[in-house]
């Protein structure tokens, strides 16, 4: 691959670029909601029709929601996988945007040109970057330098219902030596980043049911016990002193950052009175002993996400309720177990509820974290591919959340998946007046063409 000629070509097509996703982000696939649905086809159809063009064989399969779009450069299994997601968030609310959320726009700031609209960043503008750079070695070499298999689904946003039973069927079609995956982001401006490592997850659903109905407060309080304290009570526990979780065995699996890693982290230059002060916040939290980075990255949480019971309307009800509700949330770390965890969080607070109390739980599957090598080839490769592009040393970052398409990829199809992406912290992504910096867009674009001329040497 002449990776001179089709650095240039990418550069001097970058209007052309521009307008096709334009093109994309005008489609209003809204995926969360029905009514757009044939939104979410036209879509497809569009993506379909753009690879084609470019040469791949691709077509729209058809699922029990939005489709997907299955693109392959060539027969037989594929060296390299790419994901992305062509379904939006909603808008809402619309009056808090600058401009029209499906009517893309280049906008100066002060940090440089940007395009505003939904979806530029999450998740067209990350996937049209990888499309142009197939465009381009396809334009100067007649062909990409190995063999690759895209596909596009329309639900991520939706928690992608379609996802599982579409990789179940298609598994044989769909495997390869490696996934790619652009739904993630940079370290800043100027500094690209791999991501690394992504934490588990465990979610609990609790009710605590008590006296029989709601009581009168004037009646009955102060003699029969609240269910709302005895939650209150039950989650508070939850915690020590130090921030530590304080579930029996909730530890065994966290294993310690490599020193390595942790001298990179350090050396980020990471302000944690600025993040704090971004949030409209001055005191950390967490478990003592810890930087932020490590908290965000590298350690496992237990995070209250909801609580209510009794009368929670606009006024005043003066009532004991029988039930209490509450939501938790666990992100793992390293080799934890969510099964175990979930087993010792329902055993702890069983033990701890009061006589004449019973506690009932939901049951939402788990998910163990996820650790990727940081000396593999397609790693190292990676880096040097995205170093030599944006003039700085690339980092590795952990991920605080989960990207559940990297576990099925892993435990349906068999693949590790590297995770590359151009996006920005303040991408406003999900939020009102959503944009992606036009570097992002174009030197992501010259990024996937560097990786890609260097993990052909591995195939």
């Amino acid at each position: 691959m002449n990776l001179d000629l089709v650095l240039e070509n990418l550069e001097q097509s970058q209007m052309s670029a521009e307008s096709r996703l334009f093109e994309l982000l005008r489609f209003k696939s809204i995926s969360t909601n029905s009514q757009y649905k044939s939104e979410c086809f036209r879509t497809a159809e569009w993506l379909v029709k753009r690879l084609s063009e470019i040469g791949f064989s691709s077509s729209l399969r058809k699922t029990s929601g939005n489709p997907m779009v299955v693109a392959h450069s060539d027969t037989g299994t594929s060296d390299l996988l790419f994901y992305g997601h062509y379904d939006v968030q909603p808008v809402d609310p619309e009056y808090l945007w600058k401009t029209a959320p499906f009517e893309p726009v280049i906008e100066n700031t002060s940090n440089g040109a940007v395009i505003r609209a939904r979806g530029a960043s999450d998740d067209k503008g990350q996937l049209m970057t990888f499309v142009e750079a197939c465009r381009a070695i396809i334009a100067v070499n007649g062909k990409l330098p190995c063999k690759i298999s895209v596909l596009l689904e329309g639900e991520e946003e939706t928690s992608s219902p379609s996802l599982i039973p579409f990789l179940l069927e298609h598994g044989e079609e769909l495997k390869s030596s490696h996934a790619l995956v652009c739904d993630t982001g940079m370290w800043d401006e100027s500094t690209p980043s791999i991501t690394s490592s992504l934490r588990g997850m465990l979610a609990e659903e609790i009710t605590i049911r008590g006296p029989d109905k709601d009581l009168h407060s004037g009646l009955f309080g102060g003699a029969v016990p609240n269910p709302l304290r005895v939650m209150a009570k039950l989650i508070s526990g939850l915690h020590d002193a130090d921030g530590k979780i304080n579930i029996p065995n909730f530890y065994e699996g966290v294993e310690p950052v490599p020193l390595d890693l942790l001298k990179q982290w350090k050396a980020l230059n990471f302000s944690e009175a600025t993040f704090l002060e971004e949030l409209d916040l001055s005191e950390p939290s967490g478990e003592k002993g810890f930087s932020t980075l490590e908290k965000l990255w590298s350690r496992p949480t237990c995070e209250i996400n909801g609580i209510w019971g009794g009368y929670i309307d606009e006024g005043f009800k003066t009532v004991i309720p029988s039930e209490a509700h509450a939501k938790i949330s666990f992100r793992l770390v390293g080799k934890q177990d969510p099964e175990n965890i979930r087993k010792e969080f329902r055993k702890k607070l069983r033990e701890e509820l009061p006589l004449d109390f019973h506690i009932t739980f939901s049951n939402h599957k788990g998910s163990k974290a996820t650790q990727f090598s940081l000396d593999s080839k397609i790693m190292t490769e990676t880096r040097g591919a995205l170093t030599e592009e944006w003039g700085n040393e690339t980092v590795f970052v952990g991920g605080g959340g989960s990207i559940p398409i990297v576990k099925h990829f892993k435990e349906i199809l068999g693949m590790d998946t590297l995770l590359v992406g151009f996006a920005l912290d303040d991408d406003q992504i999900h939020s009102p007046n959503e944009k992606y910096n036009l570097d992002s867009f174009h030197k992501g674009a010259r990024s996937w063409v560097r990786i890609l001329h260097k993990l052909s040497s591995l195939f």
